[in-house]
């Protein structure tokens, strides 16, 4: 009897202190994970206990003797990985869901979409180079990812305040201040340099700009003055002009129409945004058109007026030779679609209207580039059609002018020989 309770004892000691929290030792980042979700041992179940015992540790000394011999085989060392395993993964899915957060891994992939339909529009030709693309398309990510997460860092209090925006990773207090600093700052550091070592230089300074434009500038003014509607319109419609950039190493004439399109277009979606948006706009402190505009009529008109700035874009596209005529009806018949959405909100100023005006700006988007995609016409072509056009020029003057005999060694020279010198008494 005395051995059997010297073996119960030592066995229930140990067991009792394997089915206890963690240890603080194996998990160094357990005051983080106790701010964030009270992070503790994973749950065992019901058959794996009854393998290792613990649910004998407070039973009578019978049961805990059948299982000890069992319970020392599977502790120790085993139970220690498990744990630290364990504790790794909730605590990467944890950072990774912060990142995604401060990100804002949506609206960056959207700033990813018009860069990389920028570069497809750069290359002019049907051979794309997939891997520039991939490299445009991930600094462009890294970038914005850094641009958001900068604009959170500066707007935590601001944040607090909102239903919309206070439970996002820094005002709910899930990562630190410095973490996302440090995450921030690496992000953006490793895109610019991606693109400027796998594109061109021109493509890293749109791209660093656009970030310090975006972080220190708009976000700062989105607290002074409603003007910052217009300098957010400004970085969104960068991201395409980089990636015509990294495509082509210049900006043309022709770049700038994507970008144009997407500065018109963010002005109603935002309006609309503003308008549905209005309370929290007012408890977080920014300074919106739509908060010195009660009634609504002002926000409307500018949605309006902007739609209506983007009709000519399809045929100055098919005019400069980017686009088929094809695009020339395709963008007017979206663009009277997002303008009909905005004149029944200028009509009826409700909180229905100015969401069907938002979510049509959300449709116009991809489609409009996907109309320029489908219809772009490369550079042999337009090569093509500037020759065309140039000898139908040419062809007329020609046929008015009366030919001049010329010495038959003249067209001797000109024609079976072209690689001969002319004489000096001919003249084409």
């Amino acid at each position: 009897m005395m051995w059997r309770t010297s073996v119960v004892s030592r066995f229930s000691s140990r067991i009792s202190v394997s089915s206890s929290l963690p240890n603080p030792r194996l998990i160094p980042w357990s005051r983080e994970l106790c701010a964030v979700n009270s992070f503790s041992q994973p749950p065992v179940s019901s058959e794996s206990t009854a393998k290792l015992g613990i649910i004998g540790v407070r039973s009578d000394a019978n049961r805990v003797f059948a299982t000890a011999t069992t319970a020392a085989a599977a502790t120790g060392t085993t139970g220690e990985i498990s744990s630290r395993v364990a504790a790794v993964a909730g605590l990467g899915h944890h950072y990774a869901r912060c990142y995604w957060e401060l990100s804002k891994a949506r609206l960056s992939m959207l700033v990813v979409a018009t860069s990389g339909t920028g570069y497809i529009l750069g290359t002019g030709n049907a051979a794309i180079s997939f891997p520039g693309l991939c490299y445009t398309c991930a600094g462009t990510m890294m970038i914005a990812a850094s641009a958001n997460s900068l604009n959170q860092i500066f707007e935590i209090s601001n944040d607090a305040k909102m239903k919309r925006t206070m439970l996002r990773p820094l005002p709910s207090g899930r990562i630190s201040v410095p973490h996302a600093v440090a995450w921030a700052t690496i992000a953006g550091a490793s895109g610019a340099c991606l693109l400027a070592s796998k594109t061109n230089m021109l493509a890293a300074g749109l791209a660093s700009a656009n970030l310090i434009l975006y972080a220190f500038v708009y976000t700062p003014l989105k607290q002074l003055h409603p003007i910052n509607t217009w300098v957010g319109a400004v970085v969104g419609a960068i991201p395409p002009l980089l990636g015509w950039a990294a495509a082509s190493g210049q900006i043309s004439f022709n770049s700038m129409i994507l970008p144009a399109a997407l500065y018109f277009w963010q002005i109603p979606h935002f309006m609309a945004l503003a308008h549905l948006c209005r309370n929290d706009y007012a408890a977080g402190g920014y300074k919106m058109l739509s908060l010195f505009d009660p009634s609504g009529k002002r926000i409307a008109a500018v949605a309006l007026r902007n739609c209506f700035y983007m009709v000519p874009l399809g045929f100055i596209a098919y005019d400069w030779g980017l686009t088929s005529s094809w695009f020339c009806v395709e963008s007017t018949l979206l663009t009277l679609a997002i303008a009909a959405t905005a004149f029944s909100f200028y009509r009826d100023r409700t909180m229905q209207k100015a969401r069907k005006m938002f979510h049509a700006s959300l449709l116009f988007l991809p489609v409009f580039m996907s109309g320029l995609l489908l219809h772009r016409v490369s550079n042999d072509n337009q090569q093509q059609l500037v020759e065309e056009a140039g000898l139908a020029n040419e062809v007329k003057p020609l046929r008015r002018k009366k030919r001049v005999a010329q010495p038959p060694v003249a067209y001797a020279s000109a024609a079976p020989f072209p690689f001969l010198p002319a004489p000096s008494f001919y003249s084409p």
